[in-house]
């Protein structure tokens, strides 16, 4: 048996050929003004340099626009804050994304939540955490929701089913547990004192790489028939999972690169066109 592909880079150009036509509606809604996606980039990273400009190529790609801020590396967080506020205040800028991982001296958490919860595209600050957790409306963290969303293109069963998810960052492994609970998925969230660990992963009927730590769940962690979620991205095109000794025995995988990678870019611009349509009047 051969898993199926779940192909982020096909869903997110079908997600970008429907955001189009929405972003027309409200060009012709605002007299011919796009909505806007504001980026800061504090330092020069250069893998930050470029998720930026990807970021901002999938703007063009939807008839968007996006405004790229770049600050110096030895800037500091009041400095983050002031563009941070400023952004908040324009009407015209729908959604604002802080690129990380920022400078040390950067308090990411702090300029995260100065973020207005309408703009929180990126699903960062922890007021849209909590409402997202509870059920209430709020932008999801786009690389979680980049995944429910190809899972849900794949009908992929969660309820009932056991999602063990290995990582318990607060943009990833946090999030994504808390969108797989409120799909009634029975969850279990793995970390650095999880013990016996892969016995714990061979429970999972989904498993998700969130670790960032190149091939680090082995091939046999994963039981025969899971549903395989990578959602790392390391140094040679490698996930954080041994995804070849996977495919001949998983039901289906996100492939590495062009599986999870896409979709986050995707969900990023949707809910940018989302907060644009509200602000718009044409969404409640």
């Amino acid at each position: 048996m051969t898993g199926l592909v779940l192909d982020g880079k096909a869903l997110s150009k079908q997600i970008e050929s429907e955001l189009t036509g929405r972003v027309k509606a409200i060009l012709d809604r605002n007299g011919g003004k796009a909505p806007i996606l504001a980026t800061i980039l504090v330092g020069d990273d250069p893998a930050s340099v470029t998720y930026v400009r990807m970021k901002g190529n999938a703007c063009r790609r939807v008839g968007m626009e996006s405004t790229q801020i770049h600050l110096p590396p030895e800037s500091t967080t009041e400095m983050v804050l002031a563009e941070i506020d400023q952004l908040n205040a324009d009407p015209a800028v729908h959604g604002i994304l802080l690129q990380h991982p920022v400078p040390k001296q950067v308090e990411e958490r702090l300029c995260f939540d100065r973020i207005a919860l309408a703009k929180d595209v990126d699903g960062v600050t922890c007021l849209g955490f909590g409402r997202m957790a509870m059920g209430e409306p709020a932008h999801g963290s786009a690389t979680p929701a980049g995944i429910m969303r190809l899972l849900a293109h794949y009908k992929i069963p969660l309820e009932g089913r056991r999602a063990v998810v290995v990582g318990r960052s607060p943009i990833l492994g946090k999030p994504l547990a808390m969108m797989l609970m409120n799909a009634n998925a029975t969850v279990t969230v793995c970390h650095s004192r999880t013990q016996n660990l892969p016995d714990v992963v061979r429970q999972g009927d989904i498993v998700v790489g969130a670790v960032g730590k190149a091939e680090f769940i082995k091939g046999d962690w994963i039981k025969p028939g899971a549903v395989v979620v990578d959602a790392g991205y390391n140094e040679g095109n490698l996930g954080d999972v041994e995804l070849t000794a996977v495919i001949e025995k998983c039901s289906a995988y996100t492939p590495v690169p062009g599986g999870v990678g896409p979709m986050t870019i995707a969900m990023l611009i949707a809910q940018t066109v989302d907060a644009a349509e509200k602000a718009a009047g044409l969404s409640t």
